[in-house]
């Protein structure tokens, strides 16, 4: 950090280097982070960025869905105005407290308001981590950042009526909430401790410091994100995400995508345990097929080596990594989404009646190929969008909380006309246009995003305020 700051009327260029600031290009009161500046998030240490992504990753074990769609429209956009922190710290301890309330409540209205409220605050790691990753890792970094986050969170959705149906069939159902309410209240602890990742955010203050160490107040930092009045926050900033989907084929593809593959694992929330109930298997043992689903991130190692290695090549021939150039584990899971789906909806009773193992061995599948698109789009989003990642993953949560919410509400009468077999036959249709989305967005990818004044905007302002540079 740069010592003499109390010292008036330093020289520029002094106060500048000792900083690790420079100016930006023909510009001379317009200051930017040098390369090498230690304070920008992309050059913290390996274990300062392990603890604090590992921190907010753990906070995906604890979400709900309608609500939090409407919190993934306000607060990614908040994050990039006004930093990453505070979102994390406050929502995690107000979200504890309304746990501890909803499970000491007796009356269903009280519940259902702190459900809400747990609901909408849940939207902060589903939905900001995608900016906090964007701000600390590079591009070929972050083909490993996204594996643990989807991990987290498909995991914590598979072994959720796991953990639900033992930790109520010992203790009542109140404990799920206080389990909650001890787990978030403890993670709310160590969010303390994380830094602020935004980089125009401590741009902003470090310009602040350079002002008053040479007495120069024309210094005005780069930042894009800086919002003059409510209206323009209003207008500009809150309405982007919606902006996004309904702008951008990119997004509105790889929304309805994830959206979907996650309304799968809802549904099945309400299909499995009656279909493994119809094998014999008691009301608690039924659940634990869920586990197969989660365990499936395992397979999804393997495509990130993949993935990194292409990438390393590519690098090594002095070859620009484009985005697109990132999909090979999305072109890898559609068709094995569908061949899983297919393979379990023939596997199971009425139609079928076999081992019950069979069964859960396309869940192991069906697992990785969810995992692998969240993992891979999410991570293609944050590599075309860059700087407004964040709202461009709000747009995505958006359309995946609405669509997992209501999947098990419409699907279940699907079910019940057309049975398990036929049922979910229907979704290995769906699965199947899938196959068709990876290879145009490899294909026409690339040019989208050149038309787009969103990725094309990001692109210039990411390249004036990181560590990286990026080609388009």
């Amino acid at each position: 950090m740069f010592t003499c700051l109390n010292t008036p009327r330093v020289s520029l260029d002094y106060a500048l280097e000792a900083q690790g600031l420079e100016l930006k290009s023909n510009e001379k009161d317009i200051v930017r982070w040098s390369a090498t500046n230690p304070r920008h998030p992309r050059n913290w240490s390996p274990l300062r960025k392990a603890y604090d992504i590992t921190i907010i990753i753990l906070l995906e074990f604890y979400t709900y869905l309608l609500a939090q769609g409407i919190g993934s429209v306000i607060f990614p956009p908040y994050s990039e105005c006004f930093g990453r922190k505070r979102l994390y710290v406050g929502s995690t301890v107000i979200y504890s407290v309304f746990c501890a309330v909803i499970g000491a409540s007796s009356h269903p209205a009280a519940a259902a308001v702190g459900r809400t409220i747990t609901g909408f605050l849940s939207a902060v790691p589903s939905v900001v981590i995608a900016g906090s990753i964007e701000d600390m890792f590079s591009t070929r970094e972050r083909i490993w950042l996204t594996l643990p986050y989807m991990a987290v969170a498909d995991f914590g959705i598979a072994s959720g009526p796991v953990m639900s149906t033992y930790i109520t069939a010992a203790w009542g159902w109140e404990w799920v909430f206080y389990v909650s309410a001890i787990v978030t209240g403890i993670l709310a602890i160590f969010l303390c401790l994380i830094r602020e990742s935004r980089p125009t955010l401590i741009l902003e203050r470090e310009v602040a410091q350079l002002r008053k160490a040479t007495g120069n107040e024309s210094l005005e930092a780069l930042n894009p994100d800086r919002v003059l009045d409510l209206d323009t926050f209003l207008r500009n900033v809150v309405f982007r995400p919606a902006q996004l989907l309904f702008s951008e084929p990119i997004i509105m593809a790889v929304s309805i995508v994830c959206g979907v593959s996650s309304g799968i694992i809802y549904l099945f929330t309400d299909v499995l345990p009656p279909v493994y109930a119809s094998f014999g298997l008691s009301t608690t043992t039924a659940s634990l097929p869920f586990l197969a689903i989660g365990f499936g991130f395992i397979p999804n190692v393997l495509t990130r080596f993949l993935e990194y290695r292409m990438a390393n090549k590519r690098v090594a021939r002095n070859e620009p990594v484009l985005p697109e150039h990132k999909l090979t584990g999305y072109v890898i899971a559609a068709p094995v989404l569908m061949g899983a789906l297919w393979w379990f909806a023939w596997t199971i009773p009425p139609a079928v009646h076999i081992h019950w193992f069979v069964s859960v061995v396309p869940l192991f599948f069906i697992g990785f190929a969810i995992n692998e698109f969240g993992i891979v789009l999410v991570g293609y989003m944050a590599d075309s969008y860059l700087s407004f990642s964040a709202s461009a993953f709000a747009a995505l949560c958006l359309v995946r909380c609405l669509l997992a919410a209501s999947f098990p509400l419409f699907t279940g009468r699907m079910f019940d006309a057309l049975g398990p077999n036929v049922g979910v036959s229907v979704l290995a249709v769906v699965a199947t246009v899938f196959c068709a989305i990876a290879p145009m967005l490899r294909m026409f990818g690339e040019r989208l995003r050149k038309k787009s004044k969103f990725a094309s905007y990001s692109l210039k302002v990411h390249n004036e305020n990181t560590a990286e540079k990026t080609e388009s």
